[in-house]
């Protein structure tokens, strides 16, 4: 028995039924298929079958699009999703200590499996509610294995495509005896069930050779939050020993040399970035690090971070990283900070920003063969924007309303796997009255336990006196 309600969410049934969304503009994020004026997708099941012009399907089941872009689901490629319900507690937060202090420091070392069981679930909603179809899970608060057994059940109940990365806390007492045999449990327990298609297990640990090993052993990914000017002096000796591989993700790669930059490429290792985040947080020199990526001939997928200090959006992170691209090649300083004396910085345009959201996230992620372009044979993870909202309308170029003007309310559906999860602008089998009071209640218990008093005008987040 559990002590949280999984009945929050009533998944859709499985359909069998095809579907053919008709007369949607397509940006199928496919080198092949290319973009389409008004053009037709065809889903049969969980996947697609078809796309392109006029397509004929007299049995399947018909979405007008009229109006609508149809493009990949996204992909964020790092949250920590068991934060959920702590949503902009420290909006004003300047480093990473605050951060800390307001979750790990505080907060984190009094959840419950019920609160990390709302904070995943909170959390993947809102990524499907804003067009989000895959999410990699950073749960860095695994504190017993009924605390990773309640984060995996949240993203199963969701019913968005993840990767649950198991991972210890940073503070506080938990139960150590747990991990890192607690992976091969939650392997048997979750992951050989053929009947889940969506969820898969991977690792969150530190530059730690002897647990990459155990995860390895078991055939999981491995994910690193690295930060690269502390960290990149240990490059060298693990690429020497043959430890870095593509099974490794590394967060952010914030100030990281060229020479560590080479190794990641040599080894393929798996990028992301952060633009919000890094930059919020002041993380090294505070500039995401998708240029430096780009010059190695690494595209790396985008990634929220978290939602204690903004939203959960994908729409923001791509305009953010796009205007701090611009900033970075305005600034002389920067530019050549980042890329040497003689700068050659490649600003990416709209697609390309929707490509590392989309494409790139898939690969970061470890996905790319399922999701990521709208291409037959791929999982149908799609969502529609609806362009006649009166903030898209007119839409003069499609790349651009989605970069640059389309929010969460202009997500009018979402399909994963072939499921429709979200329909004419609502989540779809959403309890939300048994939602919200979940959540009321998982906040009441943390707050109390932590000595908080909460303060909806709060300029700073004060530190818990149970802070360490």
């Amino acid at each position: 028995m559990t002590d949280y309600n999984r009945n929050i969410v009533q998944a859709p049934a499985a359909t069998g039924a095809r579907i053919l969304i008709r007369g949607a503009t397509i940006l199928s994020m496919d080198a092949d298929i290319g973009n389409l004026v008004r053009g037709d997708i065809l889903i049969e099941g969980s996947m697609i079958k078809a796309v392109g012009e006029n397509i004929e399907a007299d049995d399947a089941a018909v979405i007008d699009a009229t109006g609508m872009i149809a493009m990949p689901g996204m992909v964020d490629t790092h949250r920590h999703s068991w934060e959920g319900q702590l949503r902009r507690i420290n909006p004003n937060a300047a480093t990473l200590e605050d951060y800390c202090n307001a979750t790990h420091f505080s907060f984190a070392k009094y959840y419950r499996p019920a609160d990390m069981y709302v904070g995943n679930l909170l959390s993947a909603l809102g990524c499907i509610d804003s067009g989000i179809t895959t999410l990699v899970d950073n749960s860095h608060n695994s504190r017993t294995g009924a605390h990773s057994d309640a984060a995996i059940e949240a993203l199963l109940d969701a019913g968005i495509r993840s990767v649950h990365a198991s991972g210890a806390p940073v503070a506080g007492e938990w139960d150590k005896a747990h991990w890192p045999g607690n992976l091969e449990r939650l392997q048997e327990k979750y992951f050989k069930n053929e009947h889940n298609k969506l969820v898969s297990l991977a690792v969150m640990a530190q530059l730690e050779p002897e647990l990459w090993a155990e995860a390895r052993r078991l055939g999981l990914p491995i994910i690193t939050e690295f930060f690269g000017g502390a960290m990149a002096a240990e490059l060298e000796g693990l690429h020497q020993q043959g430890l870095l591989g593509p099974d490794n993700i590394f967060n952010h790669c914030t100030s990281l040399p060229d020479s560590g930059w080479q190794i990641l490429r040599e080894a393929g290792v798996r990028v992301n970035v952060c633009p919000r985040s890094d930059a919020h947080y002041g993380i090294e020199d505070g500039m995401f690090a998708m240029q430096a990526a780009h010059r190695h001939g690494i595209n790396p997928g985008l990634s929220v971070d978290n939602e204690t200090s903004y939203s959960g959006d994908m729409f923001m992170e791509m305009r953010t990283a796009f205007y701090l691209q611009r900033v970075m090649g305005m600034h002389k300083q920067h530019a050549q900070h980042c890329c040497g004396a003689e700068p050659h910085l490649l600003t990416l345009p709209a697609h390309g920003l929707l490509k590392a959201a989309t494409v790139d996230g898939a690969i970061c992620a470890g996905l790319q063969d399922k999701i990521g372009s709208l291409v037959p044979g791929k999982q149908a993870d799609l969502i529609l924007i609806n362009t006649l909202d009166i903030n898209l309308y007119p839409p003069g170029n499609a790349f651009g309303t989605v970069v640059h003007a389309a929010e969460r309310s202009n997500v009018d559906t979402v399909m994963i796997g072939g499921r429709i999860v979200k329909r004419d602008g609502k989540l779809l089998g959403l309890d939300n009255e048994q939602l919200r009071a979940a959540i009321d209640e998982s906040r009441e218990h943390l707050f109390r336990a932590a000595g908080y008093q909460p303060d909806l005008f709060a300029e700073t987040f004060a530190p818990l006196a149970s802070a360490q």
